[in-house]
């Protein structure tokens, strides 16, 4: 930010030109700046930023037109709708503080517009002609808490320690602000793209580390698949001592004759020494099934892997250009995936309202938090994982178009399905949801399932009724047909606790 020495040239510079223009144009060049374009009796126009950045906050010229902030704040179009077409009568500075003050008469009212620079409590202020603060351009919480609105406008107290020394005393008053812009404008266009970087290395990081984690899981599951062929050995060694199963065996001793040892066979008492023999080659052909799916899986997760790690590579690159080439950051942090995942992991953080905080995931007892699953067009399933995390999730997490999915008739997990407001959520969603609802049911190991689905707003919990029993309205039924490679799947896209 500007110094005090360095902000009272700046305003002795515009003293000497400024006074008497025209506020044409307000344009909001981001979330903390405001680009304050006049006009002088020579139809001269010159545009003047005002930024209450903590770090960069600053006077000088800005080339006009601006593009304009997405985000416009309402300080903005009040500034907007009341300065424009107001005469600039006079600039002055504090004697003390860096305290900035921009006279303006309009038909309507006299303003006083305060660049007030204070490093993180830096801010922009908006007083009437009675000396009532009006708006301010930054919440008055993060910095005067003093201040009401409505009410009067006082100075700040104190003052700066030190004058500070001019960096661009070698510049000529002519090019003086122009330099300010030049210099800070390198200063917040580096800040942004180590910013940009740092989000996007912070979701690929994140999402490396969970495909590696999901690599992990695929890897034992593919162990536990490749030891089909035991069931088989067994099986087929069973074939040969049927015979001598006697009732009540809990096992049964046969050679393998391709070693000469002898291994013992366990077997289920309850059943009978045929069933036990469907039982296990069964197992087998279960098992050996499970083999290419679980393959295609970690294929699939491997090469999402090298995606990341390519797109990595691909960030560093850029920022070892000088200057760092901001579009081609831009341009990588805007592709779909990459997008997704900044989304995800490392989202702009709004400010919270004032008042009392709502609860947050972490406040809420893990045995009441949802398991979260994400589907393949980015929505998330919730399961509840017990009666009571069954309730909390039906009438306290899910909202609005939500899905409820549930077997009629049969126990389970509650499950819905988080639409974000969509009123047609994408048919493999739907599936996916569906398949989870059987999966955690007690008819899991069927092959076909008739799965009621109602938007949340038509499930309802009885007065009085035990934990998570709710009363369904309404909705549709589908019959599903099991599909073991989506539900292994959905199964691995578990997020993060």
């Amino acid at each position: 930010m500007l110094c005090m020495y360095e902000l009272r040239r700046a305003v002795r510079i515009l003293e000497e030109f400024l006074p008497g223009s025209v506020l044409k144009q307000v344009v909001q060049a981001d979330a903390s700046s405001l680009v304050l374009s006049f006009i002088d009796p020579g139809k001269k126009k010159t545009g003047i930023l005002l930024s209450c950045d903590s770090e960069y906050a600053r006077i000088c010229t800005a080339e006009m037109p601006v593009t304009s902030f997405s985000a416009k704040s309402s300080f903005y179009e009040y500034v907007r709708a009341h300065l424009t077409g107001a005469v600039l009568s006079g600039i002055s500075i504090s004697s003390h503080d860096r305290q900035v003050r921009f006279l303006l008469n309009s038909r309507a009212d006299s303003w006083v517009l305060h660049l007030s620079i204070l490093g993180a409590r830096s801010n922009i202020y908006l007083v009437d002609a009675l000396k009532r603060l009006v708006h301010s351009m930054r919440p008055l919480d993060e910095t005067r808490r003093d201040l009401r609105i409505g009410e009067s406008w006082t100075d700040p107290g104190g003052s700066v320690p030190s004058e500070g020394e001019d960096r661009w005393k070698e510049i000529p008053d002519g090019d003086y602000l122009d330099a300010v812009g030049k210099e800070y404008a390198d200063l917040e266009l580096r800040r942004n793209v180590q910013s940009l970087a740092r989000r996007i290395k912070q979701a690929l990081n994140r999402q490396r580390n969970l495909l590696g984690r999901k690599l992990t899981r695929l890897h034992e599951d593919l162990a536990e698949a490749r030891l089909a062929e035991t069931f088989r050995d067994k099986g087929e060694l069973l074939k040969g001592v049927l015979h001598t199963i006697k009732p009540g065996d809990a096992s049964v001793k046969a050679t393998d004759y391709r070693t000469d040892e002898t291994v013992e066979i366990s077997i289920d008492p309850t059943i009978s020494p045929a069933a036990n023999l469907e039982a296990y080659f069964a197992r087998y052909h279960k098992d050996s099934r499970g083999v290419p799916m679980i393959l295609a899986q970690i294929g699939k997760l491997e090469a999402s892997r090298d995606e990341i790690d390519n797109m990595e590579d691909r960030m560093i690159s850029l920022l070892e250009n000088d200057p760092p080439d901001t579009g081609a950051l831009e341009n990588l942090a805007a592709l779909p995936v990459v997008r997704r995942l900044i989304g995800r992991y490392a989202p702009n953080r709004k400010r919270e309202p004032s008042g009392p905080k709502p609860k947050t995931k972490s406040e809420i007892p893990s045995r009441l938090r949802p398991k979260r699953y994400r589907t393949g067009d980015d929505l998330e399933i919730w399961v509840g994982k017990n009666d009571e995390g069954n309730d909390y999730l039906t009438t306290r997490l899910a909202r609005g178009n939500d899905l409820f999915f549930h077997l009629e008739g049969y126990p389970g997990s509650h499950v819905v399905l988080r639409t974000e407001g969509r009123a047609d959520p994408p048919s493999g969603s739907v599936l996916d949801a569906s398949e989870l609802a059987v999966h955690f049911s007690k008819m899991k190991n069927a092959k076909s399932a008739d799965v009621h689905i109602a938007p949340i707003k038509n499930v309802k919990k009885p007065k009085g009724a035990k934990p998570g029993l709710v009363y369904v309205r309404q909705g549709r039924t589908i019959h599903l047909r099991r599909d073991s490679g989506r539900l292994q799947n959905i199964l691995a896209a578990r997020c993060d606790d």
